[in-house]
């Protein structure tokens, strides 16, 4: 991939993973806690919300070996669960907004793509190539994100289905979340199942 392919894929996986972001803190609001608006983060400027390793060093490494399955994250946003009513279900909610953020992106750009693509003329092709990639990163990254593994998403949207004692072992289990997903992501299972559910759901999106 050359310098100007790698400079867009970032680009587009950066916008994919703050509007995540973003989703997680205005469900937030909604459901009550301001705390995320209070730090800044319910905004369009990429600054606050980037992760030095994850949304920068790890997407610019993938791309450079030439990963076929991206991912990657920004800054979480700040949740207090003392403004929710509710914390166990509207941290479902809160959770569930970042995944369908993802969807909602993936949604939009096919409708986009098969509305104007053939008033591109002679851009047509970079624009189907660079829609394409975005649909692809926005469905990688929601299928990701749902894997029912802290800290990701999929984690709290089970929460509130389980026991008790089950959910306070999510929690302890939060801090090793990381090396779990790695340690899978190394044995190929992430990968594998991503590619499994990209391949079928992908179609529907840009054929």
């Amino acid at each position: 991939m050359d310098i100007f392919g790698i400079l867009i894929s970032v680009s587009l996986l950066l916008f994919a993973v703050i509007f995540h972001e973003v989703a997680h803190a205005v469900v937030a609001e909604w459901f009550g806690d301001p705390t995320a608006r209070r730090a800044g983060r319910i905004t369009a400027n990429p600054i606050p919300h980037l992760d030095p390793i994850g949304s920068l060093l790890l997407p610019i490494g993938m791309a450079l070996v030439g990963s076929p399955v991206w991912f990657g994250w920004a800054k979480p946003v700040p949740i207090n669960s003392y403004f929710l009513k509710n914390p166990v279900r509207d941290m479902m909610w809160i959770a569930l907004a970042g995944p369908l953020s993802n969807v909602t992106l993936a949604v939009l750009t096919s409708a986009f793509l098969r509305l104007f693509l053939p008033f591109f003329g002679v851009f047509t092709d970079l624009v189907q190539v660079i829609g394409t990639k975005f649909i692809l990163l926005n469905l990688g990254l929601a299928v990701f994100n749902l894997f029912p593994i802290p800290p990701l998403d999929g984690s709290r949207i089970i929460s509130p289905f389980l026991p008790v004692s089950w959910q306070r072992g999510l929690v302890r289990l939060e801090p090793y979340g990381f090396l779990i997903l790695f340690v899978l992501l190394y044995f190929g299972f992430l990968t594998g199942v991503m590619n499994f559910i990209l391949v079928r759901v992908v179609p529907f999106f840009i054929e």
